[in-house]
């Protein structure tokens, strides 16, 4: 296990919440595609990924730039599987963008 290394701030968070449904079928090998995707999309820096035993998940990925972002959010791949996980997947979900203005911590 590890953290994410991300640049000197500013860069941005998308933070994506959820709660998975009990109907997951074909869930995990989706969000594996999708992260194995998003790291070969133009500015983004890395995530950090966790969910729980109660089905709760919170990602937060890093990126360069709003532009970037935007970039992710248009990729064909990554908005079919967006779709799926909105009417199969998701008992609820929550997707927040924030601006990195300071960070610290320990090294990893």
């Amino acid at each position: 296990m590890h953290l994410t290394t991300t640049p000197a701030p500013p860069y941005y968070a998308v933070i994506f919440t959820s709660i998975l449904s009990p109907q997951d079928a074909g869930y995990h090998e989706a969000s594996d595609r999708m992260f194995e995707l998003v790291a070969t999309s133009p500015g983004f820096l890395g995530y950090d990924s966790v969910r729980d035993t109660d089905r709760i998940g919170i990602t937060v990925a890093y990126f360069k730039d709003e532009a970037s972002i935007a970039t992710w959010r248009d990729q064909p791949e990554h908005v079919t599987t967006r779709h799926r996980g909105r009417t199969e997947w998701y008992e609820a979900f929550q997707v927040r963008v924030a601006r990195v203005e300071r960070a610290y911590g320990s090294p990893t």
